[in-house]
């Protein structure tokens, strides 16, 4: 068989040299958790050492993630060029995810949102990325028992950024103490790997909070409010500006119907009035604007909120959005359309929200006229996350208005993923 230290392609990407990365490669731990910063290399060496480790010692090797479609995404591309054609002894499996090399190995790419699924077949070696938002008692009741097979003594990373005090935290901390010569925690920033200006970048879109579980390796716990840093630094005195362009923003809940107007100068948004209406719909809320800023219809209008308030529209039904539009034009208001198709992530849109009232520049960008906009300042200094919950809220009157906020970051100032593909220096010999 061709020795592996002699392949070529893929397998000699340069990598830069960072001396945690070589202890997780070379050190002897059978059960090693990972939750180094984000874009920092930890999955891709856990491609090349499980690759590498199917070719020395035949058997059956899994890459899994919390779902199925997020593993193909992670794992099928990369570990599609890593087995050249001379390690495989036939096409792979595009139904079931299945690699299958000449000395008999299998690498499964799996999907654990039924981590039951990974139970009743003699794995040899593995891992999980995203570790953390699998589900609570995935490694106890599943995995772990998984890598029991006699004679085998399985291995098995779990890596992935922090994700809350979790059953990832628990494992990791035992890993750390030291008590099991089993067990292995590997962690490094990701300052020591990408360079300074994408930290700059990062820090710049992120929030401290976000930034430390992201891009430090660290473990947060829940807060409580889900817009922790919102202070009253985060106060301001601009009242509406007719000369800036209106930001409108929805939440369209019943009971209140809530909406907030923004207005942006430069990098930084002000929130200047907001329209709150109990037991109303969209006719009500497009009415009292109208009313309100009756005079300022040479003001552009951008329309931002909830994707459900496009519902009916394929079958031809008047959507709230339709009816908001179709009434400030009415009105001689322009009217721009900026509100999605499909809602994003709910964490995704706090992250933007969070960044922007404090990022981990200590900058803030994101300022509400309190005597204004009531409602928006009372929610985001009180809405609460739920119990045991990294992004779920309690319902409160206060929360809506709050998510009619995120929906207009999300779109002005999304946390993108971060493209830069990591590059490190570890002997794979």
């Amino acid at each position: 068989m061709t020795d592996i230290k002699t392949l070529t392609g893929p397998w000699l990407e340069p990598i830069k040299y960072v001396k945690e990365q070589h202890r997780l490669i070379n050190e002897s731990r059978r059960f090693k958790t990972v939750p180094a910063g984000r874009r920092s290399g930890k999955t891709f060496l856990f491609k090349r050492h499980l690759v590498k480790e199917a070719m020395i010692n035949p058997g059956k090797y899994f890459a899994g993630a919390p779902v199925r479609s997020q593993a193909k995404q992670i794992f099928w591309g990369d570990l599609d060029n890593l087995i050249l054609p001379w390690m495989r002894a036939k096409a792979p499996s595009l139904s079931d995810l299945i690699f299958y090399l000449k000395n008999g190995s299998e690498i499964h790419v799996v999907g654990l949102d039924k981590p039951e699924r990974i139970e009743g077949v003699p794995w040899r070696g593995g891992g999980v990325d995203e570790f953390g938002n699998c589900k609570p008692g995935t490694w106890g009741e599943h995995l772990r028992p998984a890598l029991s097979t006699i004679g085998f003594n399985a291995w098995c990373w779990l890596f992935g950024v922090p994700e809350g005090l979790n059953e990832y935290y628990d494992l990791s901390e035992y890993s750390r103490s030291g008590k099991d010569p089993e067990w292995g925690d590997y962690r490094w920033f990701s300052e020591e790997i990408l360079s300074e200006k994408e930290i700059i970048a990062a820090k710049r879109q992120l929030s401290p909070r976000q930034f430390r579980q992201e891009y430090q390796a660290s473990f947060e716990g829940a807060t409580g409010r889900v817009y922790a840093d919102y202070t009253s630094d985060n106060h301001t005195e601009k009242v509406f500006n007719p000369a800036l362009p209106i930001h409108w923003t929805h939440d369209f809940n019943y009971t209140p119907l809530s909406s907030a107007i923004v207005q942006v100068e430069g990098d930084k948004a002000y929130c200047v009035d907001e329209i709150v209406l109990e037991s109303a719909v969209a006719k009500n809320a497009a009415l009292e604007f109208v009313s309100k800023y009756k005079g300022f219809e040479k003001t552009p209008v951008y329309i931002y909120g909830d994707a459900s308030g496009r519902q009916g529209e394929k079958h031809g039904i008047e959507s709230e959005y339709i009816t908001l539009k179709k009434i400030l034009q009415q009105a001689g208001f322009s009217v721009h359309e900026r509100y999605p198709r499909s809602n994003p992530a709910i964490k995704d849109g706090q992250n933007s929200l969070n960044a922007k009232i404090l990022n981990a520049n200590d900058e803030r960008s994101f300022f509400v006229n309190p005597v204004k906009a009531k409602y928006c300042n009372k929610g985001l200094l009180t809405v609460q996350l739920k119990k045991g919950s990294a992004f779920q809220e309690e319902e409160s009157e206060y929360q809506h208005i709050t998510t009619a906020l995120r929906y207009f970051t999300n779109v002005m100032w999304p946390i993108k993923s971060n493209s830069i593909k990591s590059v490190q220096a570890v002997s794979l010999g």
